[in-house]
């Protein structure tokens, strides 16, 4: 007699979250396999960080400015995450192979990356978390929060739309095929540049500041420098309020958009069975 087995099919929400949970965990866990990766993910960004608190020091800048460095290098690990793990998953994955298995698994694509993106945010935060210890440990930086929860807040929309737009890039990087890794190089110099990860952005000017703030981290750097140093609102770019409202716009914004570009993709995979440069 032949043994039967039961097999479960999930679906909608279950089936979602199950698939979160699925592609988070090797993120999360894969830091402990390899720590030799996590050296060097918190070193170099130090050894930045070192450099701009002494060229300062030289200037004899407000020791503020020390702050503004340390607080920059941390955040420094979320933007080089969204490039490398996140903007240009997708392309790597179908380099592997696994791209494939993606697209005809009944579970959406959103779903692979939003775990991908939790899994690799956990991570990010611990390595942002040491790197903002030990500066503060080292350059005895002290801090004035204003608000506990409006700071949360500023984290959390900032974090929501800034892995809104790295999953809304996978799907752009992808069709950009070779190319990905060159866009990736390009995004990341200016982007630390514009976003002001070392100085406040408003020395750009209105305008260029506002056109800068298309990037997450622009306003929830400035809002968060607003909310944990005295002269944060002296050198903000905008108020708190008004950048609260601006970073929400942005996180419905790049999930709607990464949502239209994924499902855009998988059509596009599905109908022609293949994936390139050249989809249309």
């Amino acid at each position: 007699m032949a043994l039967q087995t039961k097999v479960t099919r999930r679906s909608g929400p279950r089936l979602f979250f199950q698939t979160v949970i699925g592609r988070a965990y090797p993120r999360i866990i894969g830091t402990q396999r390899d720590l030799a990766w996590l050296f060097f993910d918190i070193f170099l960004p130090f050894l930045s960080m070192v450099a701009y608190v002494y060229i300062y020091r030289a200037l004899k800048a407000p020791e503020e400015y020390i702050g503004f460095v340390v607080l920059g290098s941390a955040m420094t690990a979320y933007w080089l995450n969204i490039l490398w793990a996140m903007s240009s998953q997708l392309y790597w994955e179908k380099e592997t192979g696994n791209l494939a298995l993606y697209i005809i698994s009944p579970t959406s694509m959103m779903a692979i990356l939003f775990g991908m993106a939790s899994g690799g945010l956990f991570a990010t935060t611990v390595r942002a978390l040491v790197i903002l210890v030990i500066g503060n440990w080292l350059f005895h930086v002290s801090y004035t929060v204003v608000s506990f929860w409006a700071l949360f807040l500023v984290f959390v929309l900032t974090m929501a739309a800034l892995y809104g737009l790295g999953m809304m890039l996978s799907s752009l990087f992808l069709l950009f095929n070779r190319e990905a890794w060159h866009t990736a190089n390009l995004l990341q110099a200016p982007v630390m540049l514009f976003s002001g990860f070392y100085f406040p952005v408003r020395v750009f000017g209105f305008w260029a500041a506002a056109a800068a703030s298309i990037i997450p981290l622009t306003l929830g750097m400035d809002a968060i420098r607003q909310l944990v140093f005295p002269s944060g609102p002296l050198l903000g770019f905008l108020s708190v309020k008004v950048e609260l409202i601006v970073l929400s716009i942005l996180s419905v914004a790049f999930l709607f958009g990464a949502f239209y570009t994924l499902r855009l993709m998988e059509r596009l995979a599905i109908r022609l069975g293949r994936i390139t440069d050249r989809l249309g």
